[in-house]
C-alpha cells in the first residue's frame, strides 16, 4: 500500500494568512494550529500536513536574503521527512524569493511550492483557499511513488508555473502572476493537469546540495531615455558593488553614447559583472541583433537571455556568492542552471 504523502506547510507571512476580526475589522496573522478551522476541507486531501511559521511572520516587502535562508534551513532540517513543501509567502516579492530558493537547491527530487493570496483567508471572496488546497495537492501529487513536481514552482489562480519564470503582472486580480516565456507546467481545472514534459528534471543519481551564501552588494539599473551620466556614473560607482542587472531595451538595446559605453567599460575592467536583461516583459536579449547592443557585445555584457529581472538577480546574488572564477562567471551565468532560461 503507498504511503500517505507527508506536507509540510511554511508561513512566512502575507496577506494570505491573515484573518479579519470581525468586531475591529483589523487583519491579524492567524494561529497555523486552527488551519482546520479555516479551511476544513484540508482533512479530505490524501495526504497528512504539518506547519511550521516563521517567529514573526513577515511582510514580504521587508522580505531579504537571510530570510531566503531562513527558508532553506526550514526546508534542509526537515527535508528527509517530508514528501513536498508548500511556502506561504506574500506576492509582492514571491517571484523574488522563489527565484533565489531555486538556485539555493541543487539537484531537488521533490517539491517546492509557493503560493499566496490577494485577498486573506477569513474574507468571504477570498483566494486563499484555492491556492493553498491546490497547492498541497500539487505538493503531494505522486506517480509510480515518486513525486510529480520536483522542482520549484509558483502556484496562483489555477495554474503551476516555474518559480524563476515568473513575475507579479497585477496588483488587484486574483491572476497576478505571468510566466511570459515559459509555458505553465500544470493547470487546475475539473481535473489537475501536468504536463510532463514541460517538467524540470535534477540529475536523481546526485545528493541533494543546499547553498547559503548570498552577495547582497548588486545593484538594479534601468535605462530610460534621457538617462544622464552623472546617474549612471553614481549607480555604478557605488563602494562594494560586485553585480549590476542592467535593464534595457527591446533585445538588450542601449544608448551608444561614448560616455556611457566608457563606464561600462570601467567597471567591467573591476571584475564587476554586467547582466543585460530586457524591459519587456516577452523575449530575450539578443546581443549584437542591432547596432546599439554590438558595443555591449564586445565589452563582454553577459546576456540575460529570456530570463526575468527577478530571476537574474537572484542568480547573479547566488554565483557571486558562490564565488565563481571570473574566467568562467560569464559562461556559467548564460548557462541554465535551473530551467530559468533557454539553451
Amino acid at each position: 500500500m503507498a504511503k500517505t504523502p507527508h506536507i509540510l506547510l511554511i508561513y512566512t507571512g502575507g496577506t494570505i494568512g491573515m484573518a479579519k476580526d470581525y468586531e475591529t475589522g483589523v487583519l491579524k496573522a492567524f494561529n497555523f494550529d486552527e488551519l482546520l478551522k479555516y479551511i476544513p476541507e484540508l482533512k479530505h486531501l490524501n495526504c497528512t500536513i504539518d506547519s511550521v511559521s516563521f517567529d514573526e511572520p513577515i511582510d514580504s516587502s521587508n522580505m531579504n536574503p537571510t530570510y531566503w535562508v531562513e527558508i532553506t534551513e526550514i526546508i534542509e532540517n526537515n527535508y528527509e521527512k517530508f514528501d513536498g513543501f508548500v511556502i506561504l509567502h506574500g506576492s509582492d516579492t514571491m517571484s523574488y524569493t522563489a527565484s533565489a530558493i531555486s538556485f539555493m537547491f541543487e539537484n531537488l527530487s521533490k517539491p517546492v511550492i509557493f503560493t499566496g493570496s490577494q485577498l486573506p483567508i477569513g474574507d468571504l471572496r477570498t483566494d486563499a483557499k484555492e491556492n493553498m488546497i491546490t497547492s498541497i495537492e500539487i505538493a503531494a501529487a505522486q506517480k509510480n511513488g515518486k513525486p510529480i513536481i520536483s522542482e520549484v514552482c509558483l502556484y496562483f489562480e489555477y495554474k503551476l508555473y516555474r518559480a524563476n519564470r515568473t513575475t507579479k503582472v497585477n496588483a488587484e486580480h486574483f491572476q497576478a502572476f505571468a510566466s511570459p516565456n515559459y509555458p505553465h507546467l500544470a493547470e487546475s481545472g475539473v481535473h489537475l493537469k501536468f504536463y510532463d514534459t514541460l517538467l524540470y528534471r535534477s540529475r536523481k543519481s546526485k545528493h541533494i546540495k543546499i547553498r547559503k551564501k548570498i552577495e547582497e552588494n548588486i545593484v538594479l539599473l534601468k535605462l530610460f531615455p534621457g538617462i544622464t551620466e552623472n546617474v549612471v556614473k553614481s549607480v555604478l560607482e557605488i563602494k562594494g558593488l560586485k553585480g549590476v542587472v542592467l535593464e534595457t531595451y527591446g533585445s538588450g538595446n542601449a544608448p551608444t553614447d561614448k560616455w556611457f559605453v566608457d563606464l561600462l567599460k570601467k567597471i567591467l575592467k573591476k571584475g564587476i559583472k554586467i547582466i543585460d536583461v530586457t524591459q519587456c516583459s516577452g523575449g530575450e536579449v539578443i546581443l549584437g541583433q542591432y547596432e546599439t547592443s554590438v558595443q555591449l557585445q564586445k565589452i563582454g555584457l553577459i546576456s540575460g537571455k529570456d530570463i526575468t529581472t527577478e530571476a537574474a538577480l537572484a542568480k547573479l546574488m547566488y554565483l557571486l556568492g558562490e564565488k565563481i572564477p571570473d574566467a568562467e562567471f560569464k559562461q556559467v551565468f548564460e548557462t541554465p542552471l535551473r530551467g530559468e532560461m533557454a539553451n
